[in-house]
């Protein structure tokens, strides 16, 4: 629905925008497309996906984040090389440059929301100088009514400003480069920059909501979601880091998905903080992950860095000649198994994902409660040899709370809202690798998706309840004996390696690459978290 004449009465003045050339109105998905393609910005592949390339930003710019140093939220910042202290002058100047780039431009305008528990919602006012970043808008967040009404009287609690082609000056502005992701909590305000990767709206204003939702007591989460169909109260969270098969694994036909990314956790509940989906597409499989590859045939996505046959605009996931992080965008409605109100209720499983290369962790183990909280706090995968310049063995990556770039608190404030919240609903956790058996990367080999399906829906259907336990001498968790439809000898990693006394060195490397780690928490975590952790010695 486009809207030219009908606009809201909070309008762009109040970010300082005005002598504009045109002013696009949320328009909707075919208005985007036809916008975009006029423009040159992007390309319609076979059965209807926009095609679109971003150039030398193909991922988050994380070293060029800022968070504005001001008086309300100073305190409560965890500021260091996660949340990079920017001064409010040079944010307000940056404002003023960006709002003249824009004079007499053409700018796009999605009004919408963020969070599906309306007590708890954000209101977000997205302004872009691309169609295709508006239609990712446009996709992501939570549409609003086309009543005119609602339209009208629509005023943002957030704004975000996107201008992929304004650079910073570094002189002059106090950046590190071009790029930038600036964020005024006081104001509400997000400047973005030199960069035309569609993720850091999304992350963003998931920054801001990490800062803002946990002093209303709610758990703002970097977790995909899903509900049992026949069973309501029956929610799985996902924690896990990129690679480890966050929203491959929540995306199960046998249960609803609430969503693939971003999550708050109320006295309600679950809820969904976005309407859409990002999904990483590289080497997609149809039979691996069939929901999911629809979505990639469907007018109204986005493919980001997808290659594309000019000729028969056919496209080719296999292919990583731009980057390896190629990504989907999408609206939830694309998926056949969703839950519509983006709400459910408190979780009895969370499921913490790990790929560990090191070929150490159990394919499943369940958790105590104080173990889950370490674990949380660490948030452990693993990179393999050759994904990074440089990588020539298994590195080991810790990023806290399994989303450490977008928490802007200390992680121990969202660990304990965790503890809490894990033992007033009695939730069981469970760590699971869907990482290498049978020796590290390059010995062993990575664990089939089918023995990992099957072992979550164990424990999602209560069936490891009933089975014998033994605990892990390094990391103190309890792994099981047996488990349906999983051969037995792969439940205990030491015992698939050819060598043990191989894994007996490995394990403990891990565990004191775990104890590194840690050691920044210890001073706000307390002590039997600590002693949670793997055992050394």
């Amino acid at each position: 629905m486009e809207i030219r004449e009908l606009t809201p009465e909070y309008g762009l003045d109040k970010v300082g925008l005005h002598h504009l050339l045109e002013v696009h109105w949320n328009l909707s998905t075919p208005g985007l497309y036809e916008h975009a393609i006029r423009r040159y910005e992007g390309q319609i592949a076979h059965l209807g996906p926009l095609v679109v390339s971003m150039g030398q930003h193909t991922g988050r710019a994380a070293k060029d984040k800022y968070i504005v140093d001001e008086p309300e939220t100073t305190n409560d910042i965890w500021w260091g090389k996660v949340n990079i202290k920017y001064p409010e002058k040079k944010f307000d100047t940056l404002l003023k440059r960006m709002t003249s780039y824009l004079r007499g431009k053409t700018v796009f305008i999605q009004d919408s929301y963020v969070g599906a528990e309306v007590k708890y919602r954000q209101s977000v006012r997205v302004i872009n100088e691309h169609a295709w970043h508006n239609l990712f808008a446009r996709n992501m967040f939570i549409q609003k009514s086309n009543d005119p009404d609602v339209i009208r009287d629509f005023k943002p609690d957030f704004t975000i400003l996107h201008c992929p082609k304004f650079n910073a000056d570094p002189d002059e502005d106090g950046t590190r480069s071009g790029t930038f992701v600036a964020i005024n909590v006081g104001k509400k305000l997000i400047l973005i920059g030199g960069t035309s990767y569609a993720g850091e709206i999304k992350k963003s204003i998931f920054s801001a909501l990490n800062f803002l939702l946990p002093s209303r007591d709610v758990l703002s989460m970097h977790c995909s979601a899903n509900v049992n169909k026949n069973d309501p109260d029956d929610v799985a969270i996902f924690f896990g880091l990129s690679g480890t098969g966050k929203t491959t694994l929540s995306a199960d036909p046998n249960r609803l998905l609430i969503g693939d990314d971003e999550h708050g956790w109320s006295d309600n509940g679950i809820f969904n903080f976005e309407g859409g989906c990002y999904a990483k597409v590289i080497r997609l499989s149809q039979e691996a992950e069939p929901e999911i590859y629809e979505c990639t045939r469907r007018f109204g996505t986005i493919l980001e860095n997808v290659t594309i046959n000019s000729a028969t605009r056919h496209i080719n996931l296999d292919d990583d000649s731009l980057t390896e992080n190629t990504r989907a965008s999408y609206p939830l409605t694309h998926l056949p198994n969703f839950v519509r109100s983006g709400m459910a209720g408190h979780p009895q499983n969370i499921i913490m994902l790990t790929a560990d290369a090191f070929g150490v962790l159990p394919p499943i183990a369940r958790l105590t409660p104080d173990q889950a909280m370490y674990h949380f706090i660490s948030g452990y995968t693993a990179k393999v040899a050759g994904t990074e310049k440089g990588v020539t063995e298994p590195t080991a990556t810790f990023s806290a709370c399994f989303g450490a770039p977008f928490m802007m608190r200390h992680p121990s404030v969202y660990a304990q809202l965790l503890a809490n919240k894990v033992k007033k609903h009695k939730v069981s956790c469970w760590l699971v690798n869907t990482g290498w058996t049978g020796g590290p990367f390059g010995i062993g080999s990575r664990m089939k998706i089918k023995y990992t399906r099957a072992l979550l829906n164990a424990a999602l259907d209560n069936s490891l309840n009933d089975v014998e336990m033994e605990t892990d001498p390094f990391f103190g968790f309890q792994v099981p004996d047996s488990a349906p439809g999983v051969p037995t000898e792969i439940l205990k990693p030491r015992n698939t390696w050819p060598n043990p006394s191989d894994y007996d060195k490995q394990a403990e490397k891990l565990a004191i690459l775990f104890h590194e780690n840690f050691k920044q928490f210890e001073a706000q975590t307390p002590e039997k978290v600590t002693m949670a952790g793997p055992k050394i010695g």
